[in-house]
């Protein structure tokens, strides 16, 4: 990866290894617990793109595959607590099991709104699997029934997350300078 993106970043967080083994042993879990079904994976665009390819390729299961495109951030590093689906499901998920694959949580809002908008839908089941969490920065009660880690209140960039678009293509998670995001 060109030095361009990198000096930016404060610090590397998680590594591409670390995140490849994580990837790896949640697969696994959900490919235990979906053992004999067929699942829907609901990918939240853009920024779970890459760990939504990741994860499938590690799930064992038949895997239909579908995307969403929500935003609730445009080109801030704040959310702005109103979330707009821009791009729906293709497939109708009524009685079907189906997991919302998000890079992030961490105030829920995001995350519940669409929750709830797909439990309106009438699936089977209804799971949420993230790849990052940060609990510190919770507003609303949400739990994600898969996460791959638990991070600190930083800006996190990389492995899909981006600040305005940027940094999405980084193999390793790590923090943003603070000065690059709050100018």
């Amino acid at each position: 990866m060109g030095k361009i993106l990198e000096k930016d970043i404060k610090n590397v967080l998680l590594t591409k290894e670390q995140i490849e083994k994580r990837v790896a042993e949640m697969g696994k879990q959900i490919s235990e617990d979906y053992a004999g079904k067929d699942i829907i994976m609901v990918g939240i665009l853009r920024g779970a793109a890459i760990f939504y390819a990741d994860l499938a390729r590690e799930i064992s299961l038949p895997v239909h595959m579908n995307f969403m495109a929500i935003s609730s951030y445009d080109l801030s590093s704040i959310s702005s607590g109103a979330v707009r689906i821009n791009y729906d499901l293709e497939e109708d998920i009524t009685g079907k099991d189906v997991i919302i694959v998000e890079d992030i949580i961490d105030t829920g809002l995001t995350l519940k709104y669409l929750y709830e908008n797909l439990e309106a839908r009438g699936p089977k089941s209804l799971k949420t699997c993230c790849c990052l969490d940060k609990p510190s920065r919770r507003k609303v009660e949400f739990k994600p029934d898969y996460v791959g880690f638990e991070v600190p209140d930083e800006f996190i960039v990389g492995y899909g997350l981006d600040y305005a678009q940027k940094y999405r293509n980084l193999e390793y998670l790590g923090a943003l300078k603070e000065e690059i995001y709050r100018c």
